[in-house]
């Protein structure tokens, strides 16, 4: 069976019907296709691009298998002559995208696809599925690096997140972002993704004393011992820890750190700090999770709370407060001509288009300039080509080179949009040349 994640089939059936029609009326000219994000939500300032790599090896391997070519056979829409040409159906196109971990605003394209019309439009659900997930995570979990700088955070969200692939990917799109690592053991094999790890309060519950769970975790795994706090009393299990230590560390154990789960975490942190540090424990850490986002990860450290690190899960790998984002995937030159989308609050700029970033003074951003690909302007340009010919140019950066252009664009963003509440719209300003080109469209659809 063809995996799910790969498959031609992983797509809507108006892909098929749409690419049905292309092949019949012969309509092969090149098309120019740009994703982008509509307006950003109320609770986001600023988004940032992740799932590219993704999406390349997408492209790359894209095809019609047996199994697939089966079901569109069987399907009476369908003739035999559709079916040949989808055996040999190849995306043979060329991307340009923004590197991941780029910081992006509303409009500005961070893909842009120019292939044959089929080609380009058979692939659209399966690219915005990538891009718009890893990208949603990426944005939710910038918030909480900014909201907890130099703790360490973890991705504990893979069991609730929506699906294996989403967890996964969660995993490396908030490591992208900024976050020390994940719980998900796969994305350390698939992505190198560093792994953190405590205990389950079933370990405890397992054993009928809680010191004896404590001391045989400690023993089995002595390079990494983390003790999970609040199975019964926070606090007596702190004292519990606490007169361990010393037999711990004459048979060479380091006590690295205990978890707190529930409760009142900021007074529970307090409490256990305080016991820790009277049994000279000092360099033990205090891990906290539980139902945990960027706002509450705020209001901890605001209050004082003696935690050093905090396991972000459910909230983060749901992008609980923002679950989507208002992409688009549209057709925006055909048989070289420019063409433009003109619904109702979902109006398009035509043609292919180029984003350039200028910084003040003090190395912050200032101001995007929307512009077409055919109109340089000063600053950094952000689309830059992936793929030519269906294939990529060359090694895409890695994930540790797009987790640190992450952390970069970050840090020059103005300081109104690094903060949790909403702040003031970033300037992206259209280029006269591209206004010049929705007018010369407009015009041209309103001949008779």
């Amino acid at each position: 069976m063809i995996p799910l994640e790969s498959s031609a089939l992983l797509t809507d059936l108006y892909q098929l019907t749409m690419l049905y029609g292309y092949f019949r009326h012969g309509m092969d000219a090149p098309a120019v296709f740009e994703l982008f994000v509509r307006t950003l939500p109320p609770e986001r300032n600023f988004l940032v691009a992740a799932g590219l790599e993704q999406l390349v090896e997408f492209l790359e391997g894209f095809r019609f298998g047996p199994e697939e070519l089966a079901w569109v056979a069987r399907n009476r829409e369908f003739d035999a002559r559709f079916v040949d040409y989808l055996a040999r159906l190849r995306f043979t196109g060329d991307v340009h995208a923004m590197p991941e971990g780029t910081v992006f605003f509303p409009d500005e394209p961070i893909v842009r696809v120019t292939a044959p019309i089929a080609e380009a439009q058979v692939v659209e659900s399966r690219l915005i599925n990538l891009l718009h997930f890893e990208t949603l995570i990426a944005s939710k979990a910038a918030r909480v690096v900014l909201a907890a700088p130099k703790k360490l955070l973890v991705d504990f969200g893979l069991r609730r997140a929506h699906g294996a692939e989403a967890g996964l990917l969660a995993a490396r799109a908030a490591y992208l972002a900024g976050m020390s690592g994940s719980s998900t053991v796969l994305a350390n094999l698939r992505f190198g993704v560093p792994l953190y790890g405590t205990m389950a309060h079933s370990f405890v519950l397992a054993h009928d004393d809680e010191t004896q769970a404590f001391l045989r975790f400690a023993r089995d795994l002595p390079d990494r011992v983390v003790l999970l706090l609040d199975t019964y009393d926070t606090e007596a299990a702190a004292a519990k820890v606490a007169a361990l230590a010393p037999r711990l560390r004459a048979e060479g154990i380091r006590l690295a750190g205990v978890r707190l789960d529930s409760g009142d975490l900021a007074e529970h942190a307090r409490r256990v700090r305080r016991i820790l540090d009277d049994a000279g424990l000092h360099d033990v850490t205090i891990f906290a999770s539980g139902t945990l986002d960027e706002h509450r990860v705020r209001e901890l450290l605001a209050a004082g709370a003696p935690i050093d690190g905090f396991g972000v899960g459910s909230r983060l790998d749901t992008s609980a407060d923002v679950p989507y984002l208002d992409c688009a995937y549209k057709l925006q030159e055909y048989a070289g001509v420019a063409r433009r989308k003109r619904s109702e609050g979902k109006a398009t700029y035509p043609g292919r288009k180029q984003v350039y970033r200028r910084y003040g003074a003090d190395g912050r951003m200032c101001e995007d300039v929307l512009t077409l690909e055919t109109d340089p302007q000063e600053g950094e340009p952000l689309l830059t080509p992936v793929m030519r010919g269906g294939r990529r140019i060359g090694p895409l950066p890695s994930l540790a080179e797009a987790r640190a252009r992450a952390a970069a664009d970050l840090a020059r963003l103005p300081e109104a949009l690094r903060s949790l509440e909403p702040g003031p719209p970033y300037p992206v300003r259209v280029a006269p040349a591209l206004r010049a080109l929705v007018r010369e469209v407009d015009e041209r659809m309103a001949r008779p």
